[in-house]
């Protein structure tokens, strides 16, 4: 099977983010559960990581809105 991705590229020059030891690494070192990517360079890895943190405690700040709202009797916040 070869190393190949869609964009033609060798996948060994690609860069993927770790999301077990939270750290890009080129190449593909990680099993696909913890890998994300590819990306162009180490700082678009990076880049992308820091993205699925903020969305993610965005997601959780709502989703705590959302349940002290039915707790407290009142009318579910809009997104």
């Amino acid at each position: 099977m070869s190393d190949k991705n869609i964009g033609g590229g060798s996948a060994a020059g690609q860069w993927y983010f770790n999301t077990s030891t939270q750290l890009p690494e080129q190449g593909k070192k990680t099993r696909i559960e913890h890998r994300m990517g590819p990306y162009e360079s180490k700082a678009e890895a990076l880049k992308a990581w820091k993205i699925v943190q903020q969305r993610n405690k965005k997601w959780e700040d709502d989703d705590r809105k959302w349940e002290d709202a039915g707790e407290n009797g009142t009318d579910h916040p809009k997104s």
